[in-house]
């Protein structure tokens, strides 16, 4: 029954990618659908792809071993499109970019900013794509007994065929489609635990350090929260596959509408995997691998075939969720492969969407294994680290230059990547080192906005020369044009 789920989510999402290609015939429609998604559409697509491994199985097995603390993950996952809201979606729509290196140039005007921006694009989407993968065979070796590498090979593949079908157009529909799969994939099955939890009498979580913050044994906890908070505050406006979504709504007012639906949606979604934690920590505080709590409770709880029942609904969720991030990150990241490597096009599109894919996959299946919410973790702790910076600067500040924004980038997002690379190969550290390397946002962020700003207030000299053309744009509602001096309202 698992293994049929899985089929039938992996068919729906080919045959709904196949549908896209007839509507995909441009250069723009492979890459943000031709600026004409709509903010509910949008909304539902982002929420699918937003919505990740992390977010269906991770949070759920992180609150069930580490408890209230955790309980910060969905709510900075949440706030952080509050932040994006205020700061920077409507002034990056207006930009006229299709991707995060696109906006770097035309602010700064730098090439060397540029492939900067890049590089660290393409290693946030490979840092994010490898858990996807790696999630993948854990939930197909948990029900099928295959091997690993099956999971994330199935899901590499299906995402290649659905990019390479439609491009951005085609993908958009999946993620629409597949957000709401994943809504109903938690919020069927919890109902039936709750009953079934009522029915065996309301047992409680016996441990009373578990339902209160910062009472835990983990070391540094309080600067591990603290920095928790302010990776996922701000990194996802630096998250490749969330910001290209904004280029795709026709204007800025679509893309603040679009950011107030998400709220909405993501609001709603993640009420579910905290009360699969809370159950778990009643029903199966002692699982082997937390990740697959939201996997094991329907079975353990009801039993029998509505059991079954309930967990290949949850199963067809996690490989949803597998497949619409995967998706999303692979467009963004072969956006940028084909633009600044490759010489652009639908065809260089296509040859760039392989070589998104291939090197996350090979490192999911050579990379230590670690709890794909802490490795999504980091993803956002890079992104803030580096992008976010670079955003709010470059769209609110004058005076950024292209050599306080490179030194900027290098200095904060290359640490973070230090910091990750050393939590994945050598880790896990204890005390004081163990907290900084597993959570660096809260030292690497102010280092970046520090030294992007330092640096700049040092070189007056590289403002760019067409700064108040870019600003004005940035800043100018799309329904008012400049006419001799004069502010005129279009049509």
């Amino acid at each position: 029954m698992n293994l049929t789920a899985v089929v039938v989510v992996v068919v729906a999402a080919v045959l709904i990618g196949a549908f896209g290609l007839r509507l995909s015939r441009t250069t723009s429609d492979f890459y943000v659908a031709s600026r004409t998604v709509s903010p509910l559409w949008n909304a539902s697509a982002i929420g699918g792809e937003y919505l990740s491994g992390a977010s269906f199985l991770g949070i759920a097995g992180l609150i069930l071993t580490q408890g209230a603390d955790m309980l910060w993950l969905p709510v900075g996952w949440t706030g952080g499109y509050l932040v994006l809201l205020v700061l920077i979606s409507a002034p990056l729509r207006r930009s006229g970019a299709y991707t995060l290196p696109d906006f770097a140039e035309a602010r700064l005007e730098s090439m060397t900013v540029r492939r900067t921006a890049s590089v660290l694009v393409v290693l946030i989407g490979w840092l994010y794509l490898m858990p996807q993968f790696q999630s993948a065979g854990l939930v197909l070796r948990t029900f099928t007994g295959a091997p690993s590498w099956v999971g994330g090979l199935l899901v590499a593949m299906v995402v290649v065929l659905n990019v390479l079908s439609g491009g951005m157009r085609s993908i958009t529909f999946v993620q629409a489609f597949q957000y709401w799969l994943k809504l109903t994939a938690l919020a069927v099955p919890v109902i039936f635990l709750l009953l079934a939890w009522q029915r065996d009498g309301a047992p409680q979580v016996s441990d009373p350090a578990w339902e209160l913050p910062l009472t835990g044994e983990e070391e540094y906890g309080l600067y591990s929260t603290y920095s928790l908070i302010l990776a996922t505050f701000l990194g996802t406006m630096g998250l490749p596959h969330v910001l290209v979504r904004f280029y795709t709504n026709p204007d800025g007012r679509a893309a603040r509408r679009t950011t107030l639906v998400v709220l909405s949606l993501l609001g709603a979604f993640y009420l579910l995997p905290a009360v699969y934690g809370w159950l778990g920590r009643i029903y199966t505080p002692d699982l082997a691998r937390p990740d697959t709590v939201v996997l094991t409770l329907p079975g353990r709880m009801i039993g029998g075939t509505l059991g079954d029942v309930l967990t290949a609904l949850v199963t067809a969720g996690a490989f949803a969720a597998f497949l619409s991030t995967s998706s999303g990150l692979t467009v963004s990241v072969a956006g940028v492969i084909a633009q600044d490597l490759l010489k652009g096009g639908v065809r260089a599109f296509r040859m760039a969407t392989l070589m998104a894919v291939t090197v996350p996959l090979a490192l999911a299946l050579g990379a230590r294994a670690l709890s794909i919410a802490d490795v999504v973790g980091l993803a956002f702790a890079v992104a803030a680290s580096s992008f976010c910076p670079l955003l709010v600067l470059g769209i609110w500040w004058r005076g950024l230059t292209s050599t306080g924004a490179l030194a900027g980038l290098l200095c904060g997002g290359g640490l973070a990547c230090l910091a990750v690379l050393a939590q994945i190969t050598a880790g896990p550290f204890e005390g004081l080192v163990g907290a900084l390397v597993s959570q660096p946002a809260a030292w690497t962020v102010p280092i970046a906005f520090a030294v992007m700003a330092g640096v700049s207030v040092l070189t007056p000299g590289k403002v760019p020369r067409g700064l108040a053309t870019i600003m004005v744009r940035l800043h100018t509602p799309e329904n008012l044009a400049l006419d001799r001096g004069a502010w005129r309202p279009r049509g």
